[in-house]
């Protein structure tokens, strides 16, 4: 770091030469932020009992019996997650995230609490509500970062705060899977180490600075500097000759605040204008509806093949497993040279339907290790898919539509999922059973896979064709150059 120079007084008209004074090298302002939402986010993510829930509640500890979990305790997850997902999404942006993440954290605390120390089904449900809310409230986290940092340190930052959320969910998955092996801590004991690890992650949250602006609700005002570097790459890029600083700030005049739900929603036609990113949103909403439900029940259909009572379950050992090879699945996508745009079709047919096959193998084999193993593969297949997905919508839209397009895509997993929970689980719809309700989403998969394999041919097809109408009128113009020449 260079020497800062400061001139040296004193009491005589005379002035000295000056003296070189060294200041400390100061630590980026990115970094005291990111590091405070990278301890939540760890803290807030470890949770021990989390592989080991249906064993829990069917036990001892509850006695709650397979249906009243599988029909009534479990969908009040998917409603609660529905209901509140919207407000909070809005809420989140207009009050500047540091709120919600407190929010969020005070609302895993009082789920655990819950689960500790209440045993009634309604009291259960109760659980899941808040539950829901919690899950809803992750858009928080990963919206905060964005608000605090420069954009060219937003990769990095995305990197840390992603990566520490799943070192959370595998030091937890771990630590529960060698507790419960070992005897070393009961069930409820178990939660009270939860609560203690939300805690702390609480204490840090209330640390977090305040960011002083949004995505959406408080967008950064441009400096006229940063207008005018506005008007050079717009010069630059489409061709203006010249614009005055005065349009620029009349258009800036056009979007208040309160025009802000107004500008989603123009966005929100023009982004699903394009046929491409319909086609990879409705695959993006159909398979996140899937595999959430899958990754919501499949505790179930473990206990159902394997009792607990009569097998040393491994659940945490397999979910540490399958976070660790997804994430290394979907870091290696980034190493990857394929032209997703047109073989990205073709690859999310085969690939849901090689999901499809690891469903089924999970409901009809009946051995505990081919339900581990085939749920490996299913839930890497999936990050692998979503991954491409996000990278294909990413790369054409800015941060901002990219958030709605977000939102927007989960958003219909969620209500696709709410309606496949009303009629295939609750207790109010069908009630199926475990094995019913695997088959159902493994047909389900099935269909996904055809559907876009079928789009992926003729995707790869079409353009076959037309560069093969390209080539022969390229030859076609040469021939008729040549008959000139």
């Amino acid at each position: 770091m260079e020497a800062i120079t400061v001139p040296s007084h004193s009491s005589s008209s005379f002035e000295g030469p000056t003296q070189p004074v060294r200041t400390r090298r100061r630590s980026p302002a990115w970094r005291y932020p990111t590091t405070l939402l990278c301890i939540y986010g760890f803290f807030s993510t470890v949770k021990p009992l989390e592989p080991f829930l249906i064993p829990f509640l069917t036990g001892p500890d509850k006695n709650l019996t397979m249906e009243e979990v599988n029909n009534e305790i479990f969908p009040v997850w998917t409603y609660s997650y529905l209901c509140v997902l919207v407000p909070v999404f809005l809420l989140t942006d207009w009050l500047r995230y540091k709120p919600v993440v407190v929010f969020q954290c005070v609302m895993l605390f009082i789920t655990t609490a819950l689960l500790r120390w209440t045993a009634a089904v309604a009291a259960m449900q109760v659980m899941q509500f808040f539950y829901g809310v919690v899950t809803a409230s992750e858009v928080a986290y990963f919206s905060y970062i964005y608000s605090v940092v420069d954009l060219k340190r937003y990769r990095r930052a995305t990197s840390y705060s992603r990566s520490i959320q799943l070192l959370g969910y595998t030091v937890g998955s771990v630590l529960g899977q060698l507790l419960v092996s070992f005897d070393l801590l009961s069930y409820n004991n178990i939660l009270v180490l939860t609560m203690v690890l939300t805690a702390v992650a609480l204490f840090t949250s209330l640390f977090l600075p305040m960011p002083q602006r949004s995505m959406f609700f408080h967008q950064k005002q441009k400096t006229p500097q940063e207008q005018g570097d506005g008007m050079s790459e717009a010069r630059k890029h489409s061709g203006i000759s010249k614009i005055s600083l005065d349009e620029v700030k009349k258009e800036d005049e056009k979007k208040p605040e309160e025009d802000v739900l107004l500008q989603l929603w123009r966005d929100f036609r023009e982004c699903y204008s394009s046929r491409q990113l319909l086609y990879w949103s409705v695959w993006w909403a159909l398979a996140t509806c899937g595999y959430n439900q899958t990754v919501n029940y499949v505790q179930v259909l473990w206990e159902h093949v394997e009792p607990s009572q009569n097998f040393t379950i491994y659940n945490g050992g397999v979910e540490a497993a399958s976070n660790l090879l997804s994430a290394a699945t979907a870091y290696g996508i980034g190493f990857t040279d394929v032209r997703w745009e047109q073989w990205g079709e073709l690859a999310l047919g085969g690939f849901s339907g090689l999901g499809a096959v690891a469903l089924f193998l999970m409901t009809f084999i009946g051995n505990i290790w081919v339900c581990y193993v085939a749920y490996v593969v299913f839930k890497c297949l999936y990050m692998l898919l979503i991954t491409i997905a996000m990278y294909q919508l990413a790369a054409d839209l800015s941060m901002e539509r990219y958030a709605l397009v977000f939102g927007v895509n989960n958003f219909g997993a969620l209500a696709l999922q709410t309606v496949l929970t009303s009629v295939v689980v609750d207790s109010g719809g069908l009630g199926l059973s475990i094995i019913p309700q695997f088959t159902i989403y493994s047909s389900y998969f099935s269909v996904i896979s055809v559907v876009f394999l079928l789009r992926g041919v003729f995707s790869v097809w079409k353009a076959q064709r037309n560069r093969g109408k390209a080539t022969s009128s390229d030859k076609h113009n040469s021939s008729d150059l040549e008959d000139r020449l």
